[in-house]
């Protein structure tokens, strides 16, 4: 596998930022003499101890750094707080920057997903969820939290639609090209796209911002390629391999981001994203996914997942006191209407209520950058 598709980049240093997420922000800080009051999170310091011991650490917080004994001693003494790094897990609970689909997947082309990060993962939460250890609690609050601190420096200042739908949507069918037209069209319009970060629906959205850059026939191809391992079952890594093959042969796609979970880590996360916020906690994950939704949220069919996402939106904007109410867009009117009839009841709900003016259902995913528009998201008509 080659590690060719965008991962989060360094940041540039603010001087009222206080997280060092960096060697390199550490270089540039530590320069001044002074760490006092900042927060380092993950960052090797091995190399760093001469800079340790002549640089100021008052009420400073070192986040799971590695350093030498010396440096420890010597940050302690001077009054800082040290969280040493954690031996043996499979993942960095103090990380402080979104996972990129290579990170997660390593290993995959040479020995399958079973020894990727990410299943080692979900194995170490599946075994310390079930014997209810606090200190394996802990390490993933820490994680999650850390999380959602990288994915608010990421988006900061972005227009955010998220796209939500099932994940059994087969690649090769009619729906997920037309998800994945979506996605295309909505980061071409200069949007960042959201999505749960697993397959399906999600996948496909993914797909449609990383094919954004290119000539459009490249999706076309993409989506041939794909349709060769449709679903992640039975075979994991076969449906992985053939995105990654995507990417090798298209490298440099488009940004996107997917917030998936190992609460459901039978479901793999999609290697399209290109910044990934993976959760343990699911609730943690829903909310803030679709709270970060600033420019819209737009609902492919679904079944109880997407329904349960469809009333987390409509809760706080049925309940808007300030501000406007979150764009909604429902796709495909049958769906909404007759097999799960959510439409009526989101309608109901939006009764003599500002909401009411900012939700939609459409019959198709082309009908859905207008419907935006419409209803005040930004996208173009």
């Amino acid at each position: 596998m080659q590690p060719n598709s965008p991962l989060p980049a360094p940041r540039s240093h603010d001087e009222n930022d206080r997280e060092i997420e960096s060697l390199e922000e550490f270089d540039h800080v530590a320069a001044s003499g002074s760490l006092a009051g900042y927060r380092i999170q993950s960052v090797d310091l091995t190399d760093r101890t001469f800079a340790l011991l002549g640089t100021d650490t008052t009420e400073s917080v070192f986040l799971g750094c590695a350093m030498e004994p010396g440096a420890v001693a010597k940050v302690r003494a001077g009054g800082a707080l040290v969280f040493p790094p954690i031996p043996g897990l499979p993942f960095d609970p103090y990380r402080g920057a979104l996972y990129g689909p290579d990170e997660l997947f390593a290993g995959l082309v040479d020995a399958g997903y079973d020894t990727t990060p990410d299943a080692r993962t979900y194995r170490w939460y599946q075994e310390t969820k079930s014997d209810g250890d606090i200190f394996a609690s802990m390490l993933r609050s820490i994680h999650d939290d850390a999380v959602s601190d990288a994915l608010d420096e990421h988006l900061a200042g972005a227009r955010v639609v998220g796209v939500m739908g099932g994940h059994a949507l087969e690649r090769g069918s009619v729906a997920y090209a037309g998800a994945a037209r979506l996605g295309r069209r909505l980061a071409r319009d200069g949007l960042t796209v959201a999505t749960g970060g697993g397959p399906g629906a999600m996948e496909a959205a993914n797909l449609g911002a990383y094919a954004a850059p290119f000539e459009d026939g490249m999706l076309d191809a993409a989506l041939e390629l794909l349709s060769k391992a449709p679903l992640f079952t039975p075979s994991v890594t076969d449906w992985a391999r053939a995105a990654f093959d995507v990417r090798r042969d298209r490298p440099g796609g488009g940004a996107s981001v997917g917030i998936p979970t190992w609460f459901y880590g039978h479901e793999p996360p999609n290697a399209f994203a290109t910044h990934v916020a993976k959760y343990f906690v699911n609730a943690v994950r829903e909310d803030g996914l679709l709270a970060r939704c600033n420019a819209g949220v737009v609902f492919l069919p679904g079944a109880a997942g997407t329904v349960q996402e469809i009333f987390d939106n409509a809760t706080p904007n049925y309940y808007q006191s300030r501000g406007e109410p979150t764009p909604m867009v429902l796709v495909d009117r049958a769906h909404w209407t007759e097999r799960l009839p959510t439409w009526p009841l989101l309608q109901a709900l939006a009764a003599d209520r500002p909401m009411a003016a900012r939700i939609a259902l459409v019959d198709s995913v082309d009908e859905v950058p207008r419907a935006l528009a419409h209803l005040g998201a930004g996208a173009a008509s």
